[in-house]
């Protein structure tokens, strides 16, 4: 076991404590993966993709013998993609049909290049990507998201025209859930003990949740809108039709019943469109999982790309993509925030992500539960995600902590890929978006090969 460790990947926690630390994962990993399918629109469920989330992370413990500790949720860098696969569509049913259709393009991705990895090895990665280009590039992952945290955190509130949040009532109210959320996650996980030390988001969220209903509370008695932080509106759809069982347990609207109403307008030129619009990207999101695979394994002191092997991660993903997808229509990937759980609670328990995949699966069919979690605030979530993913971003800078940078090869391709990934460097090229992450990766990448091409034998 990692010593740093509290439970490690083949532990089994006490079933009371599998089903809480179930709903801290599930917590971490929420709001990421139905904000997707809220992006893309077109009717698609939220409650769907969060069952497609749980079936597509089964497929990828079950490819990956079990040995991976990680969640596989929405992925954002298939948004655009997907909204292709709806603009090229002549009905929205053809669209339905495209997300699956994508989905399985983006799967073969992957599965081309897991035969390749079985066959070839991973030598040639650990050339391509050593630690001074992956390092950087977690940090950048953790770093790009911080933006979203903070705007989460006061709610997109008004910002001058530097880009500071300007401080009304509601920004302030906002402000206090954040930061009592954020105190007691870090708090919890600082000086806890025992099992509150590993659950510090469910407490930290419910402690932020709390506060946000006081506010709420006092906005409904004095009927002042600024108090209102928290919104009902999920718990109001479900009474909207009367209290029945309906109201309680729902099937979500699975992608593949309305994708079997689109079998009808089928074009095969429409086939090209969708492979025009995912395939480029997988081969962008493959740079990501191996980052995201190298920062777990710092994290478990276990190297995933050797045990169980790129291959075995990579066939996970992509055929979890494509069951996930059926069901969600959103192809999925690793979550960081997934792995900054981990870090943080210092739980790498596969059992704890397989019982998060088959409560993610159960609590698409349960209405309150869903309504629930839709209903905790952006500011609340903002609180946990400042430390979700500032461990993501240390995770990385960890990783270059041994590194010579006095070494010239190593200076330039870390300082590359840090301005190109904060600076923001995303290009959209054709229908094809490249990510600030995927941007400087490629760039830190032909950094190094160069320097290190030509770097004179010592």
């Amino acid at each position: 076991m990692a010593k740093n460790l509290v439970f490690d990947i083949h532990d089994k926690p006490r079933f009371s404590q599998l089903l809480v630390f179930a709903i801290q994962q599930l917590l971490a990993i929420m709001a990421a993966t139905i904000a997707v399918p809220a992006i893309v629109g077109n009717g698609m469920s939220a409650s769907a993709a969060l069952f497609g989330a749980g079936v597509g992370t089964l497929v990828y413990q079950l490819f990956t013998k079990f040995r991976s500790p990680v969640f596989l949720g929405s992925s954002f860098a298939f948004i655009g993609s997907m909204a292709a696969a709806f603009a090229g569509a002549v009905s929205v049913n053809l669209g339905y049909l495209g997300l699956i259709i994508g989905a399985v393009f983006a799967g073969l991705v992957y599965v081309i290049i897991a035969l390749v990895v079985k066959f070839v090895g991973v030598g040639w990665i650990n050339k391509l990507m050593p630690a001074a280009v992956i390092g950087p590039t977690v940090a950048i992952i953790g770093l790009s998201l911080a933006g979203a945290a903070i705007k989460d955190v006061f709610s997109y509130g008004p910002q001058d025209s530097n880009g500071a949040f300007i401080m009304t009532g509601n920004l302030w109210i906002s402000f206090i859930c954040a930061m009592v959320t954020l105190i007691v996650v870090v708090l919890c996980s600082t000086y806890g003990k025992k099992m509150t030390r590993l659950i510090p988001f469910i407490i930290g969220v419910l402690s932020g949740y709390a506060v946000a209903l006081i506010f709420t509370v006092i906005g409904y008695k004095t009927n002042i809108d600024m108090f209102k932080i928290i919104d009902f509106a999920p718990f109001k759809a479900l009474v909207a039709n009367g209290v029945n069982l309906n109201t309680f347990v729902a099937v979500p609207d699975f992608t593949f019943l309305t994708a079997f109403k689109g079998i009808k307008d089928f074009q095969w030129s429409y086939v090209a469109t969708v492979a025009v619009a995912y395939v480029p990207v997988a081969f962008v999101v493959f740079a990501e999982h191996i980052a995201d695979h190298k920062n777990l394994s710092s994290i478990i002191d276990r190297d995933l790309l050797e045990n169980p092997g790129l291959h075995r991660t990579l066939l996970g993903d992509g055929v979890g993509s494509i069951a996930g997808a059926f069901f969600g229509g959103c192809p999925n990937t690793t979550y960081g925030e997934s792995v900054g759980c981990v870090a943080i609670t210092r739980n790498a328990s596969i059992a704890t992500i397989t019982t998060t995949a088959i409560m993610a699966i159960l609590i698409a069919f349960v209405s309150p539960f869903v309504a629930f979690l839709d209903s905790i605030p952006g500011c609340v979530m903002g609180g946990v995600c400042i430390t979700l993913y500032g461990f993501i971003a240390v995770s990385g800078l960890k990783m270059i902590q041994k590194l010579d940078l006095e070494n010239h090869a190593n200076l330039f391709t870390v300082s590359v890929i840090l301005i190109a990934g904060i600076g923001g460097m995303s290009m959209a090229i054709g229908k094809v978006t490249l990510t600030s992450i995927a941007c400087a990766l490629i760039l830190g990448i032909i950094v190094n090969v160069l320097l290190n091409k030509f770097k004179k034998p010592e």
